[in-house]
């Protein structure tokens, strides 16, 4: 009787201590973003003053966070199966000029849509099969499709930037429900879906246990390159979504937009706690990952301080994160051989 409790008491013990060490990751980065507003009062006490500014800014963060945060939820999943998409950005340009070139364009909002995202799962799923099927490296294979997708949407749009004549896809990113932005209420849609995705389907354990020991779960009984292929199939419709995003927000498209989003959308997710090797990830976390980059960009903005300052601070931070990740994870695995 004895024997068979403890081991599920263990389990329930860990599972403990991971709810406990989410929820104080999370409390840290909303306290870091608690310190940058109070850095933003102290530096333009002017602004702060006004309530009106206040909310409007704090949309405008919400705003500038909704296309690259759809992005992370994508880039989250992939991660946590052991992967990694450096592709994204490109996906989102390609998608972004496929649809709207003067043919898709022919075909309404509908279309416009339509081929987007179509064009982030196509793209998905070629990472897919190379990397479960033709046992690619995901750093090289995505690296490759980069360069690829880059080069396509180029090519696509003659290296000139495409205007988007539908109203409809423009009037995405200037439409309000209840005061709420649109894109704003599309980042919550997709982050709850992500969020339910992760922790209420076999789909997200399959892909944490992928993630977490690729061996042990086909041993299970799951089929590992299926769900590798799945999961960057995911990935790409995300950047699907956030193409027709920043597209409305742009009124146009062109290849080079979305520049180095993998970037941001890498560091967001493991600033939010997702481990780079693979097997644990939240996605409330790497939103609160968004929202902190989205308000050092928005707060250097404010201050008119350089884009290069900006990208060293987010380097340190992208460095710490990681530091404090491998301490925390070296922590835990020895706790638990206890």
């Amino acid at each position: 009787m004895t024997t068979e409790t403890a081991p599920a008491e263990t389990r329930a013990g860990r599972e403990r201590r991971r709810l406990d060490e989410g929820t104080i990751r999370n409390l840290g980065l909303v306290a870091v973003l608690v310190i940058l507003v109070i850095i933003g009062i102290i530096t333009r006490p002017e602004l702060y003053s006004d309530p009106t500014w206040v909310r409007n800014n704090f949309l405008t963060i919400l705003q500038q966070a909704s296309a690259i945060g759809v992005v992370t939820v994508g880039m989250t999943f992939v991660i946590i199966g052991g992967g990694i998409d450096l592709s994204v950005g490109a996906i989102i340009a390609l998608a972004a000029v496929w649809c709207t070139t003067v043919a898709t364009q022919s075909f309404g909002a509908v279309g416009m849509i339509f081929t987007a995202l179509a064009v982030g799962l196509g793209v998905g799923l070629v990472n897919g099969v190379l990397i479960a099927y033709g046992r690619l490296v995901p750093f090289i294979a995505t690296l490759a499709m980069l360069v690829a997708a880059r080069g396509l949407a180029a090519q696509i749009s003659g290296k000139q930037t495409q205007i988007s004549e539908s109203s409809v896809i423009n009037g995405i990113a200037t439409t309000k429900i209840v005061g709420i932005p649109l894109l704003v209420i599309i980042l919550a849609a997709v982050v709850a879906a992500g969020w339910v995705l992760l922790n209420r389907t076999t789909f997200g354990r399959r892909s944490v246990a992928v993630g977490g020991n690729p061996e042990a779960a086909r041993l299970a009984g799951i089929n590992v390159k299926r769900q590798t292929l799945l999961l960057y199939m995911l990935s790409g419709l995300c950047c699907g979504i956030a193409a027709i995003m920043l597209t409305s927000q742009a009124t146009s498209a062109q290849a080079a937009m979305a520049n180095l989003y993998e970037l941001d959308a890498i560091a967001a997710a493991i600033i939010g706690g997702t481990l780079l090797s693979g097997g644990r990830g939240t996605i409330v976390g790497a939103l609160f990952g968004v929202l902190v980059f989205s308000t050092i960009t928005n707060l250097f903005a404010i201050n008119n301080l350089s884009t290069e300052v900006q990208n060293m601070v987010k380097g340190g931070i992208i460095v710490a994160a990681v530091l404090v990740q491998q301490f925390r994870y070296q922590s835990l695995t020895q706790l638990f051989k206890r």
